[in-house]
């Protein structure tokens, strides 16, 4: 019996770059309101959106997705005609995080309504970076079929080739920074699952956050008893002119002055939303970003000013 052409819709911006990375971008025919890379993915349809305003400050995000969930209800819609409209061989989504992306139970009751044939649903849910690549061997078997593997073997060795060699050279350095990598600023949240991973492949030492599990809710008494080397502040779906925005609650706090990482200017900004949150093929991108910003003088991978910046310059 002949398969039906692939006819793909991701609901997950790092499932939609594994897509990519995996040379099968031309199958997508719909997406998330949230993917946006690579670029040309956003001339596709748009599946979801938020039950909320995604405008405000992180602390008015943060109670209007908390008033949602305590009424027991989702965070994103997913718009259930166009799914008709477009007739999906394979739904792309995650398990991981119901605040992040829509969520693998909204997709089955979108799924379920469906009229015509039952499309594929691959769910996601990474937590370190070896579920990264599980799940691009997932996904690529989904896609694929188990007699292309060696696709997504080619896929996975400019990966680790990449990863390998930064880890190399970043453990090669003589410091070792202890380093607090912030993921909501209203409330304080640090950053977990594959982050702390990240860190210490870089060379640094994560105080907060621990590998494999959800990120942690912080108290500025905690920040301020580990009082860290480094400060990275990535919130989640924030990129650079909007994090340097939100940074000013830190920056307010009667505490922030006393930190180390501020006195001795080691506070940084980073693209969350295109690197660190999204657990996918740029992970890599992600760990040479830290890697330049814990050994500065010694590593350049030429992210500085798109994926980082310096929060507190001299006067």
């Amino acid at each position: 019996m002949t398969q039906p052409p692939l006819r793909v819709i991701s609901l997950i911006p790092s499932a939609t770059e594994i897509v990519h990375s995996l040379g099968l971008g031309e199958f997508l025919v719909g997406r998330s309101h949230e993917c946006d890379y690579p670029p040309a993915v956003q001339a596709l349809p748009v599946c979801t959106e938020p039950k909320f305003d995604p405008t405000g400050d992180s602390a008015t995000i943060h109670q209007r997705v908390t008033d949602l969930l305590t009424g027991a209800l989702s965070v994103y819609r997913v718009k259930t005609d166009l799914l008709e409209t477009l007739q999906p061989t394979h739904i792309l989504t995650q398990a991981q995080c119901e605040v992040c992306a829509v969520s693998l139970g909204d997709v089955e009751t979108a799924v379920a309504q469906l009229i015509g044939s039952q499309p594929q649903i691959v769910s996601l849910e990474p937590t370190c970076l070896q579920d990264v690549w599980t799940d691009i061997q997932r996904v690529g078997a989904a896609l694929l079929g188990e007699n292309h593997q060696d696709q997504v073997a080619e896929a996975l060795t400019v990966l680790q080739q990449r990863l390998n060699t930064c880890i190399s050279q970043a453990t090669q350095q003589e410091s070792q920074p202890t380093v607090a990598c912030i993921e909501w600023t209203d409330p304080l949240m640090a950053a977990g699952n594959w982050v702390p991973e990240l860190v210490q492949l870089a060379g640094g030492k994560s105080l907060f956050g621990t590998v494999g599990h959800h990120s942690p809710w912080i108290t500025w008494e905690d920040l301020a008893a580990a009082d860290p080397d480094i400060i990275v502040i990535m919130p989640c779906g924030y990129d650079l002119a909007v994090t340097r925005q939100e940074s000013q609650a830190l920056i307010d706090h009667p505490a922030w002055a006393g930190l180390k990482a501020v006195r001795h200017q080691r506070v940084y900004i980073a693209d969350g939303n295109q690197y660190f949150n999204r657990p996918g093929p740029r992970l890599v991108e992600s760990l040479e970003i830290l890697a330049e910003i814990f050994h500065p003088q010694a590593l350049d991978y030429g992210h500085q000013g798109q994926g980082w910046q310096l929060l507190i310059t001299s006067p």
